[in-house]
C-alpha cells in the first residue's frame, strides 16, 4: 500500500467528510450535517483526523476530549483501503491526542448491528462494559 498521511480536518474538509460518512460509516449521526461538523471543528480544532493518500479521503476518527473524557466517534475507513492499517492509525493518532491532554481512558460509541465495526474495536483491544447502556435525549 501506498503511504499515506494523518491530519486534522478544517472547515474547508466539512463537504469531503459528509460524503465520505455517507461512503463509509455505518449508521447516521444527528449531527451529520454541516453545521454540526463545524461546531465540532470550532469547538475543537483537533478532534476530527482524517487519513488520506494524493488528497483523497481514506479514513475518519472523532477524537473528542471534553477535559474530563475521551471519546471516540465516527472511525470510517473506505471500503478499498480496509485492512491495511489505515483505523489502527487512526487509533494511534487519537490516544496519542488523549495521552497528549491527560486522558486516561477512551470510549467508543460502536452501533450494535455493526459486526465489522465490533470486530474491528476488538482488534484495536477495546471491550463493551455491559453494566452501562448509553441514555439519550433528543434537544430539539
Amino acid at each position: 500500500m501506498s503511504e499515506y498521511g494523518l491530519r486534522a480536518a478544517g472547515p474547508d474538509d466539512i463537504d469531503a467528510v459528509l460524503a465520505f460518512w455517507a461512503l463509509a460509516a455505518e449508521g447516521t449521526s444527528i449531527s451529520d450535517d454541516r453545521a454540526g461538523v463545524a461546531r465540532l471543528l470550532e469547538r475543537d480544532r483537533g478532534a476530527l483526523l482524517l487519513a488520506e493518500r494524493d488528497g483523497v479521503l481514506l479514513g475518519t476518527v472523532i477524537a473528542g476530549w471534553d477535559g474530563w473524557r475521551c471519546h471516540l466517534y465516527r472511525l470510517a475507513v473506505h471500503p478499498a483501503a480496509r485492512r491495511q492499517g489505515v483505523g489502527s492509525a487512526l487509533l494511534a493518532a487519537a490516544h496519542a491526542r488523549f495521552e497528549a491532554l491527560g486522558g486516561r481512558r477512551a470510549d467508543a460509541m460502536v452501533l450494535e448491528h455493526n459486526d465489522l465495526g465490533r470486530a474491528a474495536w476488538r482488534a484495536a483491544g477495546y471491550a463493551p462494559e455491559e453494566q452501562w447502556r448509553r441514555w439519550t435525549r433528543p434537544l430539539t
